[in-house]
């Protein structure tokens, strides 16, 4: 039995009897289901544990993170020296924080270089002395359904940055850019309403100037040495290789991406992909599956299977399967604590993480909103013939998959469709 079983099982085990205690829920027959479930762990099927066995780590090593940067040339292609020439380096880095000069703000302390207060690296450290957070978060696309990557991001909150400015009024948005190059054709901004930046909704992290992932710096194809990370936000909300920020009294969002038809406000979506299946099985043998799901900012809930043989019809103005027959698949439990992966330093998480308990390590809930989770489940064997397998998720809501909001451009959600075959 693996490290990480016997760990669930005695986690369990006392979880579950200081529940029957708590309520008076003694004897015989509870401690029986327990035993039960203990037994029926420990038998999962070996084919199916086996694919548990080979799933990815839930957090990314950085060097490993998908690249989708915008750039000719990617400002992470630059050489040392011409990265150090543009203010792209630690020892060369330094921020503006102005007011649009289209749409002004009053702020009584701009932050420039020609007042010579900008803000650099290390005044950027210093805050972080006081008021860095971490959190953890998956970094997804808002056009490409595969997520680019999951980390733990440190950084200073941007709101502390804002009272460096001694902000008077006339701040309605916040606008962000960074280097591409400083060609005004190659301009990737994007932005947030004040009220977000002051203030973290529903128990969500801040905004921040960020500078670590997974406990070491940035490096320059993730956005060194600074970039901006909204917990909530797709990717391009985050911008990489941070040098503006703009205080603006414009009541609209001036988003590069609003030039696209996206839907430039979407949150991050909670849906289920697979990772593992057989193509081709044989009559009546069981079908071992795996898969990861995004818990967005609705939460997770469920995530379930179903199996349609080919030619089956449905109804037609079911375009969501809600009437198909799913079948609940296994969410599996948070990693233990130094197996998460993602290199992170000591092989642990950095101290005081949100969501994390720190001394144990362990996340508060499971799964957790803005992360990934991974799920399996073992399929009863088919006659045979041509399937499609699907996969959905359930959200905190009770929301299915693609709902509450279906639309591809404000997030890509739709129900996956995977081939199997069994044949002989």
């Amino acid at each position: 039995m693996s490290d990480s079983l016997e760990t669930f099982l005695v986690e369990h085990s006392q979880l579950s009897r200081r529940y029957f205690l708590q309520y008076g829920i003694a004897g015989a027959a509870a401690l029986t289901a327990l035993n039960q479930l203990q037994a029926d762990v420990q038998k999962r099927d070996p084919a199916l544990q086996k694919a548990i066995d080979q799933l990815e780590t839930n957090l990314t090593v950085p060097k490993a993170f998908r690249d989708v940067s915008r750039g000719n040339p990617k400002p992470h292609s630059l050489s040392e020296a011409k990265r150090k020439e543009v203010g792209l380096t630690r020892d060369t880095w330094s921020l503006e924080v102005i007011s649009d000069p289209e749409h002004k703000a009053r702020l009584g302390n701009p932050l420039t270089k020609e007042k010579g207060n900008a803000l650099d690296f290390e005044a950027l450290l210093k805050l972080g002395e006081k008021h860095a957070v971490r959190f953890s978060k998956v970094m997804t696309c808002l056009n490409i359904r595969t997520p680019l990557g999951t980390g733990v991001w440190e950084g200073v909150p941007l709101r502390e940055i804002l009272w460096l400015t001694k902000p008077r009024d006339n701040i309605r948005r916040v606008f962000f850019k960074g280097y591409h190059n400083d060609d005004p054709k190659q301009i990737f901004k994007s932005s947030l309403p004040i009220d977000r930046v002051l203030e973290d909704p529903d128990g969500l992290p801040p905004v921040i100037l960020c500078y670590k992932l997974n406990g070491q710096w940035l490096n320059p194809e993730r956005g060194a040495p600074v970039r901006i990370v909204v917990p909530e936000a797709y990717g391009f909300k985050c911008i990489k290789w941070l040098t503006h920020i703009y205080f603006s009294n414009l009541f609209h969002a001036n988003d590069t991406y609003a030039n696209g038809n996206n839907d430039i406000d979407s949150t991050l979506k909670t849906y289920a992909s697979t990772l593992s299946f057989p193509k081709k099985v044989k009559p009546n043998q069981p079908i071992p599956i795996t898969g990861y799901a995004q818990s967005g900012t609705a939460g997770l809930a469920k995530v379930q299977v179903w199996m349609q043989k080919n030619g089956e019809s449905l109804p037609k103005e079911d375009r969501y399967f809600t009437t198909a027959p799913w079948v609940d698949a296994e969410i599996l439990l948070a990693p233990d604590v130094h197996q998460w992966g993602g290199d992170l330093p000591d092989n642990k998480f950095p101290p005081h993480t949100m969501g994390f308990d720190n001394q144990t390590g362990k996340p508060h809930a499971w799964p957790m909103r803005l992360m990934k989770a991974h799920w399996a489940i073992l399929m009863p064997g088919l006659p045979a013939g041509k399937y499609t397998l699907r996969c959905r998720t359930i959200d905190a809501n009770g929301k299915a998959q693609p709902m509450p909001r279906p639309f591809r451009k404000s997030g890509h959600v739709s129900i996956e469709r995977k081939d199997i075959v069994v044949t002989t």
